[in-house]
């Protein structure tokens, strides 16, 4: 693998991660009971943005480390997948 398809598995893995982490964490003005005047109850209740950038970089790092490990290490790759996979028949 070339430097440039690490980079840009890492972009893809960190996009799909991002948006599997957005709703962790996240606080509605309703549960706080704290909503502002002129916005919908079940809007956010304070940005946290940086959390989630930084915990989906932790994960993705994980995540890539975990593929490496498995494709390098072990030797395996996308060619030995179907052999994990139960015979139907």
């Amino acid at each position: 693998m070339t430097w440039v398809s690490i980079i840009a598995m890492y972009f893809v893995f960190w996009w799909l991660t991002l948006f599997a982490i957005l709703p962790f964490g996240l606080k509605t003005q309703d549960e706080d009971n704290d909503v502002t005047l002129g916005t919908v109850s079940s809007a956010p209740r304070g940005p946290h943005m940086l959390r989630a950038i930084l915990w989906t970089s932790v994960v993705t790092a994980v995540l890539m480390g975990g593929f490496f490990g498995i494709t390098r290490g072990l030797g395996y790759s996308f060619d030995d997948f179907p052999n994990f996979l139960p015979e139907l028949r």
